[in-house]
């Protein structure tokens, strides 16, 4: 199969692309035709070797954990799925290696769901990641309706979903943006407000009691807010920053699950939440994908397509 792959950790420059070895099917996993996956900040993370000393890794390897496509063969016991059903899946593994920039790919089970025909490829490939992280962050962090939310990057693949998931759950939501980006918050349900020193002071502005909730996800100075901004007994979470916990509040780290994948993409069929597609490549083209979400100003999701 074709797939884009490495052999060392490094930057963009060690990205090959060429032939290698089929997946393989393991009795309680799905090898599935790829016909988009989703690329994450997590993937450049890892080729760079930040997370050697939490994930093991088995070279060559092929990045991506978003998928969406066809299922070609099922494995002895995998009584959900048949060969044609199309599905979508955060497929990650105990060991990075065969992930989704591929032609091919090996998902287990437990990782995938089906794909709602009314639901596009590429949007479903923009999905699992960013989605579940939000969902699972939301519900970890008890948003209920009525409360007043702060999510920090709210125009980011994660905090777009997250954004929309605690407007859909009856909360105000307040969300940290570029100036760019505030017309976008405003389209998901947010008050936007801006980065940098006059954080706080905008934020009590519009919450003079504090938040109920904050949600942060990109750590370093919005979680350094936190105590200025959260309203005592307040609820905080974060995916970036593990000072979360001595505040009381939760570190995330998203977990596959096709029940909350399945409601997930349930919901994004009947319209809410909305996929947003910052951009969609060729695989032959995916370094430059990379190159645009190392940036570090994508707003929502990045696709490639095989």
């Amino acid at each position: 199969m074709k797939a884009l792959f490495y052999d060392e950790f490094g930057g963009r420059e060690k990205f090959q692309f060429g032939e290698l070895p089929d997946p393989h099917l393991g009795p309680d996993s799905l090898v599935v035709k790829v016909v988009a996956a989703g690329i994450n900040p997590v993937d450049y993370k890892i080729r760079q070797g930040y997370l050697a000393g939490l994930m093991d890794a088995t070279f060559p390897v092929v990045p991506g954990w978003d998928v969406a496509g066809v299922v070609v063969a099922t494995g002895l016991d995998t009584p959900e799925y048949a060969v044609g059903d199309e599905v979508l899946a955060y497929a990650r593994k105990d060991v990075v290696s065969g992930g989704t920039l591929a032609e091919l790919v090996s998902v287990p089970v437990r990782t995938a769901a089906h794909k709602p025909s009314g639901v596009s490829f590429t949007d479903a490939a923009a999905l699992p990641l960013a989605g579940l992280t939000a969902l699972q962050s939301v519900r970890r962090a008890g948003v209920e309706a009525g409360q007043t939310v702060l999510i920090h990057a709210a125009a980011g693949g994660v905090g777009s979903f997250a954004t929309q998931l605690a407007v859909l759950a009856g909360a105000r939501v307040v969300g940290t943006a570029g100036a760019s980006n505030h017309d976008y918050l405003r389209s998901l349900g947010a008050e936007p407000i801006s980065y940098g020193e006059q954080l706080v002071e905008q934020a009590r502005a519009l919450a003079p009691e504090g938040f109920d909730v904050i949600l942060d996800y990109v750590g370093g100075q919005a979680m350094d807010t936190v105590p200025a901004l959260l309203m005592p007994g307040g609820s905080v979470a974060s995916i970036a920053d593990s000072r979360a916990v001595a505040l009381g509040g939760h570190y995330v780290w998203v977990r596959p699950d096709h029940d909350d994948l399945a409601e997930l993409v349930g919901l994004v069929a009947d319209g809410k939440p909305r996929v947003n597609l910052a951009g969609i490549y060729p695989i032959e083209e995916a370094v430059a994908a990379y190159a645009e979400l190392e940036g570090g100003h994508v707003r929502g999701k990045l696709v490639v397509t095989i």
